[in-house]
Parts: structure tokens; C-alpha cells; sequence
């Protein structure tokens, strides 16, 4: 086995792979604006520093969010490419469980992300291993009473401390973590996401109403 994941969720542009055993080789720059530019760099120093090349892949994990669109997109769409090129299958993750199973915490907690707009990707988790509730998208403040006296992980955390007063890191996902989580799941036969990109809200973008369609006569 040799697993290699993705993520391009966050502001952490995150590469690494996995042998089934534990992480051969990771690259994590975080880089809100360059996830295109940063990716595929990752991937090739995991492989250099690994001393393998792309074809000994055997399967590709990629976090499917939640994240801005804009980012997101881009993890999906390579680890989708090398996925078809190579013909090996490739599984979704949520991004937030990523981070919860890099916190190691073995009692209740929320891990959340900057969805940005003053609102935090959030979801609940008994264990590192188990989401209760979630995800979602809010602002801090209307989810104040759902999560005190928590603790919490992640960027959205340490960024509202009234909100998340115990607020712990890691602050970004990696893509080492992840990998670890995808190849637990792969021996216990579990399920995956479809490597789908989870938005929770509608882009910035739309068609203006009442737009007129024009057709040449």
C-alpha cells in the first residue's frame, strides 16, 4: 500500500504519503493564495523524499472540506487527475476529521476551521476517531451555547476565543494525518466520502435575476 493525500481545504497547502504503516514523507506550506501554485510541488518533494515515483501509488485520499471554493477545488481536481491517470481509487475525507484525528484528544471536542465571513466550519467529535454532530457552517457567536466548555481545534478556534476560550492546536489539517486516518479506515473496511467537494454554502458567484438569455437570430 502506498496511499498518497491532499488537502487544499484551508490556508495549508498539505501533501503526504503513506505506506500503510506510518508516514513515509509529508509537505505542508500554508499559503491562503497559492494552492494552485503549491500543490504539485508538495507532491513531488513527498515522492523525492520518499524515493518513489508517482506510478507506486496505490491509491489517492483527498480532504473534501469544508472549504472555500477557490482552494478546495484544487486538491479535488489533482487528486481526481492522478486518480484517473493512474487508475487507482481515490477516497474522500472530511478535512475536519483530519484535523480531529491529529489532536489525539480521546474525550469530547469541536474542531473548527475559518469559513471566513465571521463564520468558523465546525463539526463535534466524542474522540480524535468520532464526529458526533457537524459539519456545518455559523458564526461563533450562535453556536456559543453548543460548544462551551469544550475544548477546540483548529484555525476558526484560536481565531474567536469567546467563543472557543480552550482553544488548542493543531491550527491547519495535514495531509500526513489524514493519510493515517484513510489507511485505519481502509483496514477496518469502513466507508468513505465520494472525492466531492464539500462547499456547505453557495459561491459568491451566481446568475443575476431576471438575467435575459440571448440567442443569436
Amino acid at each position: 500500500m502506498l496511499l498518497l493525500a491532499v488537502d487544499t481545504a484551508t490556508p495549508a497547502v498539505t501533501a503526504a504519503l503513506h505506506d500503510g504503516n506510518s508516514v513515509v514523507a509529508e509537505s505542508s506550506r500554508v499559503d491562503a493564495r497559492r494552492h494552485g501554485e503549491l500543490l504539485l510541488p508538495a507532491v513531488d518533494r513527498v515522492l523525492a523524499e520518499a524515493g518513489v515515483k508517482l506510478d507506486a501509488v496505490t491509491a489517492v485520499v483527498a480532504g473534501v472540506g469544508p472549504g472555500p471554493y477557490t482552494g478546495l477545488r484544487v486538491g479535488l481536481v489533482t487528486a481526481s487527475t492522478f486518480g484517473s491517470a493512474l487508475g487507482v481509487p481515490v477516497y474522500g475525507l472530511c478535512t475536519l476529521d483530519g484535523l480531529a484525528y491529529a489532536s489525539g484528544l480521546e474525550e469530547p471536542f469541536v474542531v473548527a476551521t475559518d469559513a471566513r465571513r465571521k463564520e468558523v466550519y465546525w463539526a463535534r467529535y466524542e474522540s480524535a476517531r468520532g464526529r458526533v454532530s457537524g459539519p456545518a457552517v455559523d458564526r461563533p457567536a450562535d453556536i456559543a451555547e453548543q460548544v462551551a466548555g469544550l475544548p477546540a481545534v483548529g484555525a476558526g478556534a484560536l481565531l474567536y476565543p469567546e467563543t472557543f476560550p480552550d482553544a488548542r492546536r493543531p491550527e491547519h489539517v495535514s495531509a500526513g494525518a489524514l493519510a493515517a486516518l484513510a489507511a485505519e479506515k481502509l483496514a477496518a473496511g469502513d466507508d468513505f466520502l465520494p472525492p466531492l467537494p464539500l462547499y456547505l454554502r453557495r459561491p459568491d458567484a451566481q446568475v443575476p435575476k431576471n438575467y435575459k438569455v440571448v440567442t443569436p437570430k
